[in-house]
């Protein structure tokens, strides 16, 4: 095991605000991928032992609330916590698009630190109907993060993985030239009775013009300014 440095991005997106992002300089472990080979000299007793123990282990990879694959390189999940890292180390992951104001907690923040994964934060609120207001100019600014194939593979998620990721996924759907019943199909799919009409007007008014100069996973697109401390 060796120690290396590495830098840690953190983008925040805040409405009105002027920072956008900051850098912290950490230290990592970096690990040689485990490979596990047949003992043909084990006894069979402990080849047994060893298939038991494979099985546990596969037991283990539990994946966050509501995690689905969105598209090629990009996931979609509640809140992932301690139970869920084994899992989304099978990713392999490069980014997580977080879109919840509140910090990052400290065993998330070492679970990237570790796997070197960059953290793009947009802290949009998670106001409850009638009180509803989406900030469009972070959708279209967290929109350019998970379109950049250079921050792939991606994991976008808020707290439960169904309101705030959900029009972000839905309005990369109409940028995916999806139809709007498609859209919204799909994002009932997890908010289910949580759906809220408030969401799917914003996903239906949301204008995706300024993002067609971008080409989804074909070329590296820059997603948005970078500025380090």
């Amino acid at each position: 095991m060796t120690l290396n440095s590495m830098k840690l991005e953190v983008e925040e997106r805040q409405e009105g605000g002027d920072e956008m992002c900051r850098s912290i300089e950490v230290v990592s472990s970096t690990f040689a991928a485990k490979h596990c080979d047949f003992d043909f000299a084990s006894p069979p007793s402990a080849a047994k032992d060893d298939a038991e123990g494979d099985c546990h282990a596969e037991d283990s990879f539990i994946p966050p609330l509501n995690f689905a694959m969105v598209d090629n390189g990009i996931f979609r999940s509640g809140f992932p916590d301690f139970a869920n890292f084994s899992f989304l180390q099978t990713l392999g992951l490069r980014s997580i698009v977080y879109l919840c104001p509140e910090p990052y907690p400290e065993a998330n923040m070492e679970f990237l630190k570790s796997n070197g994964i960059k953290l793009f934060q947009f802290g949009i609120e998670g106001y409850k109907e009638p009180f509803v207001n989406i900030p469009d100019n972070m959708i279209h600014e967290a929109l350019k993060v998970v379109l950049d194939v250079r921050n792939h593979p991606v994991l976008i998620h808020c707290k439960r993985g169904k309101h705030r990721t959900g029009c972000l996924v839905g309005c990369l759907r109409k940028f995916q030239s999806w139809c709007l019943t498609s859209v919204f199909d799909e994002y009932q799919r997890f908010a289910a009775a949580k759906a809220r009409v408030s969401d799917q007007r914003f996903m239906e008014l949301f204008d995706v013009s300024s993002l067609k100069h971008l080409h989804h996973c074909n070329s590296p697109i820059r997603g948005g300014n970078e500025q380090a401390y």
